[in-house]
């Protein structure tokens, strides 16, 4: 869908705010805007404060791309106060940004709809050892309600996987393990009902973390990602399908582990992807012939359709 400036209005940039995640989501934000702006869309940014309430009433705004990573950002909070406001924002209401905030409850309904996702434990003092004994000690412990993979930890025994626990609940009261899956790794970003070319990520770090994501230079994206065709629209699929069941809308990622078996296993779905130079959406964009700026446009293009 082709928008232009006049139908798009002013529009507010949400970003920063004050999530584990909040100097990325400064990052995404603010290139975000200067992209905006640079089409000639009247844009300003918003960092998401206390005050946040005050300044949606005061700026006269006609809609919002929502660039806030993590929780109150991304967990349906700020969905919430949105359309409480009656102010159109880009991306999943606030039912499915909470859903998919929580990656364990997430992986109920991808399980209970038949889609591969790594066996998992949710974790407490005292059932580390059982969960060892069912899963094995080769495992990833994850807070879930984080992105970004802070708080996250690959694990090879119990004694690690104690000092895991510590580490990830420190980030959230709710962290969980699952098994580990060795094998290539994908992700497939979503854009207004379309699967688009999927990446796979290679680097030298002990799995895709914070650094391999955001800071350092000799991560690897591959576009095209080297899998058959049919094998790629197979995983396509299975990310239009995530998406779908957990009831998201305009734009997202899905991000899955390949066993060496080359079996697809759906780790979560992201409602709010970063959107910064080492992001993955604006690559998978460009590889299917959309610039940064066009990428913005589209996804802002969601806030001019019916209300959801």
């Amino acid at each position: 869908m082709k928008v232009s400036a006049e139908q798009l209005g002013r529009v507010a940039v949400l970003y920063g705010g004050t999530s584990a995640e909040r100097e990325v989501s400064l990052k995404s934000g603010s290139e975000v805007c200067a992209a905006l702006r640079g089409e000639g869309v009247d844009t300003i940014l918003i960092d998401v404060d206390a005050n946040i309430i005050e300044r949606l009433q005061a700026e006269q705004l006609d809609r919002v791309f929502i660039a806030l990573h993590g929780a109150g950002g991304e967990d349906g909070r700020i969905q919430a106060l949105l359309e409480f406001f009656n102010l159109p924002y880009t991306g999943s209401g606030v039912q499915a940004s909470a859903l998919a905030m929580d990656k364990w409850r997430s992986k109920l309904v991808f399980s209970a709809a038949g889609i591969s996702t790594p066996d998992y434990r949710v974790l407490q003092a005292d059932n580390l050892a059982a969960v060892v004994a069912e899963l094995g000690p080769q495992l990833m412990v994850k807070p879930a309600h984080e992105g970004s993979s802070i708080g996250m930890s690959k694990v090879s025994s119990l004694e690690q996987l104690q000092s895991a626990f510590v580490e990830a609940s420190k980030f959230d009261s709710s962290v969980f393990a699952e098994r580990l899956i060795t094998g290539a790794e994908y992700t497939v970003a979503l854009l207004n009902g379309r699967a688009l070319p999927a990446i796979k990520l290679e680097t030298d770090h002990q799995f895709y973390d914070y650094d391999a994501k955001y800071l350092a230079d000799d991560t690897r994206y591959l576009c095209p990602c080297g899998l058959s065709a049919s094998d790629e629209a197979q995983l396509q699929a299975l990310a239009l399908q995530a998406f779908e069941l957990l009831g998201c809308s305009g734009w997202g990622r899905a991000d899955f582990m390949a066993d060496e078996q080359g079996r697809f296993y759906l780790l979560e779905v992201n409602t709010v992807p970063g959107m910064t130079d080492h992001s993955l959406v604006p690559m998978a964009a460009r590889a299917s012939g959309l610039s940064f700026a066009e990428l913005c446009l589209e996804i802002l293009a969601q806030t001019l359709e019916e209300a959801r």
